[in-house]
């Protein structure tokens, strides 16, 4: 069996690739420079797939600085440091659509069928496209939209942190040997690759540690 997952370099994506990997799956791997205000993720995303020993590792570039619309995509748009009310502004426009269409396209390409994206109900509470409703409508398009849905192989998108705490995922990534040391979760994380430990997703990160009583070994500011 073959599986794609899509890796970001963050805690999420690291921990869904374990779950492949654990379930006996070949795992390819994709990443995107889409504009992030930093390309440590990048360079996390690089250890974590060298760790998993996945039989290939793609970054895609994308420009997406010329939509903006997000913190993560303006640097005229601050990332916001204290809990928000709504969607954030952290929120990147119709990201997940555009990174499951390049994955849609590349497993096609390789003839997988499965592929993996590290949503969680953390995201959900924020995220329009880290909804259950969303996964499903996006692989039934997938299922009506290529050559291999049409010719009756179908297509699934695995999310299986979608209904678990940050505490549940580093649990059961440290059962699967995550070396979370390599990943990176900061919105702003500096040259050094020290996370600011104050945007949403430090703080996420952080919580959740200290509720699955495992060290963080993230390198804060």
């Amino acid at each position: 069996m073959k599986a794609l997952i899509l890796l970001s370099g963050g805690l999420d994506s690291a921990t869904a690739l374990a779950m492949a990997k654990a379930q006996a799956y070949e795992c390819y791997a994709l990443s995107f420079n889409y504009g992030q205000r930093h390309a440590a993720e990048l360079n996390a995303a690089a250890k974590i797939a060298n760790a998993f020993n996945v039989t290939e590792h793609k970054t895609i570039d994308l420009d997406l600085t010329q939509i903006g619309g997000s913190a993560l995509t303006d640097n005229s748009i601050d990332v916001p440091e204290s809990p928000t009310e709504g969607i954030p502004v952290t929120y990147v426009p119709a990201r997940n659509t555009i990174f499951l269409s390049y994955a849609l396209a590349w497993a096609e390409v390789l003839e997988i069928n499965n592929i993996f994206i590290g949503i969680n109900a953390v995201d959900y509470s924020g995220y329009p496209d880290c909804r259950p409703e969303y996964i499903q409508a996006f692989e039934r398009m997938a299922n009506l939209a290529t050559k291999t849905g049409v010719e009756g192989t179908k297509l699934t998108i695995h999310t299986p942190l979608i209904d678990l705490t940050k505490a549940d995922i580093i649990q059961q990534g440290n059962q699967l040997n995550v070396d979370y040391a390599l990943t990176i979760s900061c919105y702003q994380v500096d040259e050094g690759g020290a996370a600011c430990g104050v945007c949403d997703s430090c703080r996420f990160r952080k919580e959740g540690f200290e509720n699955a009583g495992i060290p963080d070994p993230t390198h804060y500011k």
